[in-house]
């Protein structure tokens, strides 16, 4: 007997090719704008839009067979614990790391070499020449032990950086979260790449920032609450720190807000993994995780205590 197709609604054409090839799915194009074609009321996976909004998760709740949500992101706290149970969750790890890291050295490069304060002097027609910090030497602690981090410390290595990471717990080339205070004042730098949990939101507030030294520079590419951002902006006006965000909590930033003209603060919105080869790659994770679900198998990537 054979067992039938399992339907995959799928929000673009470039998932849809992806999954057309796979045995044992039919892959059906669902515009997330619109209402849901029919092959909702019996489909069993779920691939929402990438950087999906909240909202999204409505779309899980017009699916009465859905079984797995696979995500094109590495980010699933929109997610997590808002899913009808027995719904599977799976990210997108593995997809955006290289992508991330890459925004992580050229905002560490931008900060230290000043070239946000260049490109001012360049609107104004001035000719503002001044010795720069560099990069080479800096001790960078990274928390956040994951994909992203390992494809950072590769790419910081050639620049002379020395890198430590910090995990939820300690293991072999890792400390754990509860040494951070510790580690924080011996640092030039620190980068936080953590997933937005219960656990980590807020985790860069006062005491964190406090325990950073005197012109240290932050680094929030993982999620605009997991820093607070009232704490920021008072370190960053009052000159102590520099920091690069690349996620902002409200996010979008509404217009007015006090770090849209915080000083030494180098701000991008949230296009760390928005890179020509992000879908391509996210795809190629996507395929995996849902052969395996296909395969009655567990999904590599399945979130689960929000990670």
């Amino acid at each position: 007997m054979l067992v039938p197709d399992i339907d995959v609604l799928v929000c673009d054409e470039e998932g849809r090719a992806a999954l057309e090839q796979m045995p044992g799915v039919r892959p059906v194009h669902y515009d997330p704008d619109e209402p849901l074609p029919p092959e909702a009321a019996t489909a069993e996976i779920l691939v929402p839009p990438f950087l999906s909004p909240a909202s999204g998760v409505r779309l899980a709740e017009q699916m009465p067979k859905l079984r797995l949500v696979q995500l094109l992101t590495a980010g699933a706290e929109i997610w997590v614990g808002n899913l009808p149970d027995g719904v599977a969750l799976s990210d997108c790890k593995g997809a955006h790391g290289g992508a991330t890291a890459e925004w992580i050295v050229g905002a560490l490069l931008a900060v230290y070499r000043d070239l946000p304060v260049f490109v001012r002097a360049q609107d104004e027609g001035r000719w503002d020449y001044h010795r720069t910090d560099e990069l080479d030497g800096k001790r960078v602690l990274i928390v956040g032990a994951g994909d992203v981090a390992e494809h950072t410390v590769r790419r910081l290595e050639p620049f002379g950086v020395s890198t430590t990471l910090v995990g939820r717990r300690a293991r072999d080339g890792v400390h754990g979260i509860d040494e951070v205070y510790d580690l924080l004042p011996r640092y030039d730098a620190c980068v936080v790449i953590v997933p937005l949990t219960e656990d980590t939101r807020g985790l860069v507030d006062a005491r964190f920032l406090a325990a950073m030294p005197d012109g240290a520079v932050l680094v929030n590419a993982a999620r605009g609450p997991v820093a607070d951002t009232d704490a920021l902006v008072a370190e960053l006006t009052s000159g102590r720190l520099r920091a690069a965000v690349d996620v902002t909590d409200p996010e979008p930033l509404p217009a007015g807000h006090p770090l849209w003209s915080a000083p030494g603060l180098l701000l991008t919105p949230h296009v760390g993994g928005s890179v020509p080869g992000a879908m391509r790659r996210a795809y190629g994770v996507a395929v995996e995780q849902i052969a395996a679900f296909v395969r009655g198998e567990r999904p590599p990537n399945l979130v689960e205590n929000g990670y």
